[in-house]
């Protein structure tokens, strides 16, 4: 064959490569719009959104706020611009989006998709409601419960959203008890618990609190929106708000007290199985006045042995022995507040910007950003 007929058929094979692969592009591009059409494209996950392991609020240097993605490694893998500042946030058990919730008395909460960080949907607070900061999803993530303040009642209720109708809000049921602010599921069920803290609020006046000499903290349990269980603080406790809540796999619920007044207090942590009466966890009276009447968040250990509460007044981690009900030890961290539950000890997030793993001997892996992390480190 000639040079000139060996040009030619070159030429003859690029080009039919060049129409092949065409067709085979438009093939399968029409192929994975059919598959799209059809719903048979997998889902997203949380691994599309970087595999965050948890979620946080936080403030940037500029003054705006954020809702953020933070890895095991103590990176921040997202960051989604919120309204104005938030508080809590929930994460969906499957698919990559999150409830962040305004700080207390807010009247947003906002749906993020996290692997764009594209807001979905905004919930508003009814007229006459507030949120709470804190919400929680049923067992099976078909709805939102979120805590809230009926300000003109004076009565704390719960909102019930149906996330498959785009989160529309359905019904409300009374929290309780007055001020509810932290709400959690108990494992394995749609069994609810909810702090009532016993404050009650006005938009009128903001976080000035109305009824310190009446307020009547306690836990409700409810199942289906119907009240199974209550449990209320001693008469000699009633300023003794109850305000973050933990719960283990046993549904133990632990929980952590801000009291409103200046008396000598013996404890800010409690412990309640539902059924007996609550357990108060000891500590001296000295590393006790340390915590400055302010437990900001508390969680369970992964194996339920210890139980650990922040106080960013105080500037401590309280950690105790879950069994014995008393002080095992602390950690001194600046305005540390957010805290979950890791293998190895904890994950925790201080105002200071610092992001720390803290093992149960007291090692610490710390990473610093510009941010102010704001009071709650979730979990994904």
């Amino acid at each position: 064959m000639s040079l000139a007929q060996n040009l030619v058929y070159l030429l003859d094979l690029t080009h039919w490569m060049v129409i092949n692969l065409k067709q085979l592009y438009q093939g399968r591009r029409q192929f994975l719009a059919g598959v799209l059409a059809t719903g048979l494209a997998p889902s997203p996950t949380w691994a599309d959104a970087g595999s965050p392991a948890f979620l946080s609020a936080a403030a940037k240097p500029d003054g705006t706020y954020v809702l953020c993605g933070i890895s095991q490694n103590l990176e921040v893998v997202f960051q989604i611009e919120l309204p104005s500042r938030g508080h809590a946030a929930v994460a969906h058990p499957t698919q990559p989006e999150a409830v962040a919730f305004a700080r207390r008395p807010g009247t947003f909460a906002l749906i993020v998709d996290c692997i764009n960080g594209a807001p979905k949907t905004i919930l508003t607070a009814p007229g006459g409601r507030h949120f709470n900061g804190h919400g929680v999803y049923s067992l099976g993530a078909e709805f939102l419960f979120t805590t809230e303040n009926d300000y003109d009642a004076g009565r704390g209720c719960v909102g019930v959203w149906d996330v498959k109708a785009g989160y529309a809000r359905i019904d409300e049921f009374d929290s309780g008890g007055i001020g509810p602010h932290d709400i959690k599921r108990l494992p394995n069920s749609d069994i609810l618990v909810i702090a009532n803290g016993g404050i009650d609020t006005h938009p009128d006046t903001g976080r000035v609190k109305l009824n310190i000499p009446t307020m009547q903290p306690n836990l409700s349990y409810f199942q289906d929106g119907k009240f199974i269980e209550t449990v209320t603080l001693k008469a000699e406790l009633h300023k003794n708000s109850i305000r973050h809540l933990s719960v283990n796999q046993m549904g133990d619920v632990a929980f952590g007290i801000q009291i409103q007044n200046n008396n000598t207090i013996s404890s800010l942590v409690g412990l309640h199985s539902r059924g007996q009466e609550i357990d108060f966890l000891k500590a001296p009276s000295n590393e006790i006045r340390r915590l400055k009447g302010y437990i900001g968040s508390i969680t369970f250990s992964s194996d339920s042995k210890s139980i650990a509460a922040t106080s960013p007044r105080g500037g401590v981690i309280h950690i105790y022995d879950t069994a014995k009900q008393k002080l095992r030890n602390l950690t001194e961290i600046p305005d540390v507040c957010g805290i979950v539950a890791k293998d190895f000890g904890y994950c925790i997030t201080a105002g200071t910007g610092k992001i720390i793993n803290l093992s149960d001997n007291g090692a610490k892996i710390e990473a610093l950003s510009t941010l102010r992390w704001d009071n709650h480190l979730i979990a994904i």
